[in-house]
């Protein structure tokens, strides 16, 4: 049938009434008219992998599907890449498209301040090189805390991971014993109850990670008296760089208080009992608990006037001859440092050997002695002396910063609140 008039008037009507209804369901906002949104969920995967003891760089790359002609590629790539100096435990960040499995960018962190990324171009298999220098934020904070069993421990104790993570609070701990390296010996000469006070830089990166900077200053109660340490870097000379007391002596002396850096004493100066000979005898040293193969260091400079082995239960010993008739030895060593021979000069913290076995004795440990005019004394008793004082020239500006240290480190009025900031 053929359409009149009046049925397109009706069906224009019809269509009208049907978007005037549309259109007021939609501006009431009781029924929107919209289409689903298009999402996207992970559309890259991100992963890392890290670099394993024996491994090459071609190994997690392998994991991350960059190999053959796409490994050569990135390798031609990676001018700033140390790919034979990799050292295991780095850890590379690894993209991909969630519909692939092969990667299609690699970050890896050199440095806290350096990152290296290497990512494949849209075109192809050919990778583009980009470096980026990581900016980190300087803070200053002041830690305090008492001595109960161990320097790391209360360190530990004393900042919460959102001050320092447990690896940087660690490195504090070491960097604290390296200042007093001449001055403190940590596993004798502090005492539970002893308190420390620290000022300390923090470093924190945009994406929040943190990490401990340096020392700046630093008191440490060694039987109730506190030892000051400042660190002054001159301007008009920073090869001076150093700490210094509270009167402006270099904490640095003639001699080191111990011959391992990282050190527990498991047997003091004095009488004790044998436990091979089984007797009691004077232990004319000092013996230094530590694991096999720990790098053993010179105390001070000197000349080297024996090494090799000894049948006189020292086993592997070497000793050493420094200035005003003292002479140092170091026994049960495991190995001696490549190419060390009577007669050769060495410096203080030199590494000369490796803590051992050798000789009498039932476990690894090195053996220290100190002989003055060939008289064994007790090294831990010995005053070092004075150590080298600022320069007169300097002396204005080294107050200047002492002065200033002084009052981050101990203020006149604090709270007794283990750590603080210190603005």
């Amino acid at each position: 049938m053929a359409w009149r008039a009046s049925h397109y008037a009706a069906a224009g009507a019809l269509a009208l009434g049907a978007l005037g209804w549309a259109a007021r369901e939609a501006w009431s906002g009781r029924r929107p008219i919209t289409a689903p949104p298009i999402r996207v969920d992970r559309a890259y995967v991100g992963y890392v992998e890290a670099l394993g003891r024996r491994e090459t760089l071609a190994d997690p790359l392998a994991r991350a599907g960059i190999v053959g002609r796409d490994y050569s590629a990135l390798l031609a790539a990676a001018t700033h890449l140390p790919v034979r100096r990799l050292r295991a435990g780095l850890v590379f960040q690894f993209r991909r498209l969630a519909t692939d499995s092969v990667a299609d960018r690699v970050a890896v962190r050199l440095s806290p301040e350096r990152l290296v990324r290497l990512e494949r171009a849209e075109s192809g298999g050919e990778w583009r090189e980009t470096t980026e220098t990581i900016p980190w934020a300087i803070s200053r904070l002041r830690v305090t805390g008492v001595i109960e069993t161990s320097l790391y421990d209360a360190l530990d104790k004393a900042m919460p991971d959102s001050f320092l993570p447990v690896a940087e609070r660690r490195a504090l701990a070491w960097a604290l014993a390296d200042v007093y390296d001449w001055e403190v010996d940590f596993t004798r000469d502090v005492h539970p109850g002893d308190r420390f006070r620290v000022v300390l830089e923090r470093l924190e990166s945009p994406e929040g990670e943190r990490r401990f900077g340096r020392i700046l200053a630093a008191a440490v109660d060694v039987g109730r008296t506190p030892s000051y340490a400042y660190l002054f870097v001159p301007d008009s000379a920073p090869q001076r760089a150093g700490y210094y007391d509270e009167q402006g002596r270099s904490l640095k002396r003639a001699f080191l208080r111990a011959p391992l850096q990282f050190r527990r004493v498991s047997s003091r100066f004095g009488a004790r009992y044998h436990p091979i000979l089984h007797a009691w005898r004077q232990h004319e040293g000092v013996d230094f608990s530590a694991a096999y193969g720990t790098p053993v260091r010179a105390t001070a400079d000197g000349i080297v006037t024996e090494v090799g082995r000894e049948e006189e239960g020292y086993g592997n010993l070497i000793e050493l001859r420094h200035g005003n008739g003292i002479h140092t030895r170091y026994g049960h060593l495991s190995a001696f440092a490549r190419g060390l021979h009577v007669g050769e000069r060495v410096e203080q913290g030199e590494t000369i050997g490796y803590v051992g076995s050798t000789g009498l004795s039932t476990g690894p440990h090195l053996h220290y002695e100190f002989l003055v005019n060939g008289r064994a004394t007790n090294p831990q008793r010995l005053n070092m002396g004075a150590g080298t004082p600022v320069p007169k020239s300097l002396r204005a500006a080294y107050d200047s910063v002492r002065v200033r240290l002084q009052a981050e480190l101990e203020p006149a009025t604090h709270h007794a609140t283990v750590a603080a900031r210190v603005d």
